[in-house]
């Protein structure tokens, strides 16, 4: 009995035909002969263009070592330079010693390459620095018109002037508004210093390099393990922000950049709500996490983490502690 058996060939969609003995043998068809060259072709012409993107892959991983941080502190240096943000805030230092501590704080963070966040955060301080200073030329600007105005209240009142007491009334409203600004202008330029050290400390510290500082500085496990869940905590809550942004937008609720200010009810209701909810479960969830890493375990820890402090941690602590004491003992 003649038969003929059939099978698929993987390359190019041909197909092989595989014939007995006795069995009629069916001619090929033209564009079977040229699928294998073809895919042959395209397997080759395939090869220069891996070796391409291997290439290019290769560029962009030594465009991306190159545009790494060159010089970042050791995060014990940097808890430092949080420690003298905080004597800062506390030893209430005149504006120039604090411009040139604020300066002094902001170098790392552009040194580790965190350019938008350093120009942000001096521009925030340039701005409330320059109304701070606005705030007290008017407010001697203002007291020294209000004095003038006292000697002469007996002759507005004597000629009746309605149009000079409303004058003063509203100057005297506008005096208010203006103290109103130099102390909150005042007040958040004081805790600026503590917001650039904090976010150059957490924004370039990993946990495993915190936590090796922290266990250098024999700081008790009791300490540790909550700093690290804070540490993680407030990015996993903006990730949760972010994706209930989304999923809002994707519904069309509250959509736009300041839909939150336009719908407060709806930023309550879709935000807030399912933030304060989730957050419990994210803390709950990393206190295990660290906790299932050993790390509440007693004894002698040991960390991959590499850390040393090098000549320039050194000097830029006594660069920023002498102008420190320098600024809190009225020299600068």
């Amino acid at each position: 009995m003649a038969y003929r058996a059939e099978s698929g060939s993987v390359r190019g969609g041909a197909t092989a035909t595989i014939a007995q003995p006795g069995a009629p043998v069916a001619p090929a068809e033209p564009g079977a002969a040229a699928s294998t060259p073809a895919s042959a072709a395209i397997s080759g012409a395939a090869a220069p263009e891996s070796g391409a993107a291997a290439a290019s892959s290769a560029a962009s991983s030594a465009e991306s070592a190159a545009a790494q941080p060159r010089l970042i502190l050791d995060p014990r240096a940097k808890l430092y330079l949080l420690l003298l943000a905080n004597l800062l805030l506390f030893f209430h230092v005149d504006a120039r010693g604090e411009a040139i501590m604020v300066a002094l704080f902001l170098l790392p963070l552009f040194a580790a390459g965190r350019w938008r966040a350093g120009l942000r955060l001096a521009v925030l301080y340039a701005a409330l620095l320059g109304l701070g200073l606005w705030s007290d030329v008017a407010s001697l600007s203002g007291s020294g018109a209000s004095g003038a105005s006292s000697g002469s209240v007996g002759a507005v009142l004597a000629t009746g002037g309605d149009a000079a007491a409303g004058a003063a009334s509203s100057a005297g409203a506008a005096s208010v508004w203006i103290h109103a600004a130099g102390l909150l202008s005042v007040g958040l330029r004081m805790m600026l210093p503590c917001l650039i050290t904090g976010a150059y400390a957490f924004t370039t510290t990993s946990v495993s390099e915190f936590v090796t500082a922290m266990r250098r500085l024999r700081v008790p496990e009791a300490v540790v393990i909550p700093c690290m869940v804070v540490i993680r905590f407030f990015p996993t809550i903006a990730h949760d922000y972010r994706r209930i942004r989304e999923a809002m937008a994707l519904r069309g609720i509250a959509a736009g950049r300041f839909a939150l200010v336009r719908h407060p009810a709806q930023s309550l209701e879709f935000i807030l709500v399912p933030l304060l909810m989730n957050a419990t479960v994210v803390s709950r969830d990393l206190s295990v996490a660290a906790l299932t890493k050993g790390l509440g375990v007693r004894g002698e820890h040991t960390c991959m983490t590499t850390i040393r402090m090098r000549w320039y941690d050194w000097l830029w602590m006594l660069v920023c502690t002498t102008l420190l004491a320098l600024s809190i003992g009225g020299v600068l």
